[in-house]
C-alpha cells in the first residue's frame, strides 16, 4: 500500500496594508511601553522595549473597533529563545513546546512565503502588552503587506493562550493512585 502524501495546509498567509487587523497578525519591532518598577505619584517612569509580536486580541473585537488597547505576545526566533532559555534549546524542550507541554509558550512553525521566510518561532504567553488600537490600525495601513497565521492554526494558538489564563492552581489535589 502507497504511503499518502500529507495534504498541503499552509500555516501563513500575506495580507494587504489596508486589510483590517486580525488575531494572528505579526508586526516586526512592534514598540511596547514597559514601565519601570519605580513608581512615581503623578508621572510615568519607564520606556519602552521593541518586539515582534503577535496579534492576541479576537478579530470580532478589532473588527468592530471595540478596543482601545490590542492585546500582543512577543515572538522569539527559535534559535534567540532557546539561547535565553537553554532547556528549550534541547531536543527534550523543543519537543515540549512541540506537544504543547510548555503551557506559557507556543510553538509557530516555520514560514517559507519568499521575502518573510521564518524559522520556528515561540510565541511568550508569559508577556503580554497593550499597544494602542490606532498606532497599530495606522501601521498596518502603511505596511504593503503583513504576515497572517491561518486558520486553523490561529485559533490553536489562541486555545493554547486561553489554557495558560485558565489554569487554576488547587490548594489541595487528589493524592495519587497507586
Amino acid at each position: 500500500m502507497a504511503e499518502r502524501e500529507a495534504p498541503e495546509y499552509p500555516w501563513y498567509g500575506l495580507v494587504q496594508g489596508g486589510v483590517p487587523l486580525s488575531q494572528g497578525d505579526f508586526f516586526d519591532d512592534c514598540p511596547v511601553l514597559v514601565p519601570d518598577a519605580e513608581v512615581q505619584e503623578g508621572a510615568l517612569v519607564g520606556g519602552y522595549q521593541t518586539y515582534d509580536v503577535v496579534v492576541m486580541s479576537q478579530s470580532c473585537d478589532l473588527h468592530y473597533e471595540k478596543l482601545q488597547l490590542v492585546l500582543v505576545c512577543p515572538v522569539w526566533d527559535m534559535e534567540v529563545f532557546g539561547a535565553n532559555s537553554p532547556h528549550y534549546a534541547s531536543v527534550k524542550g523543543k519537543e515540549a513546546l512541540r506537544r504543547g507541554d510548555a503551557p506559557g509558550y507556543h510553538l509557530l512553525n516555520r514560514c517559507t512565503i519568499q521575502g518573510f521566510e521564518r524559522d520556528y518561532r515561540v510565541v511568550d504567553f508569559r508577556n503580554v502588552y497593550g499597544v494602542p488600537f490606532g498606532f497599530l490600525k495606522e501601521r498596518a495601513n502603511i505596511a504593503s503587506l503583513r504576515l497572517r497565521l491561518r486558520p486553523p492554526y490561529r485559533e490553536h494558538l489562541a486555545q493554547a493562550f486561553a489554557r495558560f489564563f485558565m489554569r487554576v492552581g488547587l490548594p489541595v489535589d487528589i493524592p495519587p493512585f497507586r
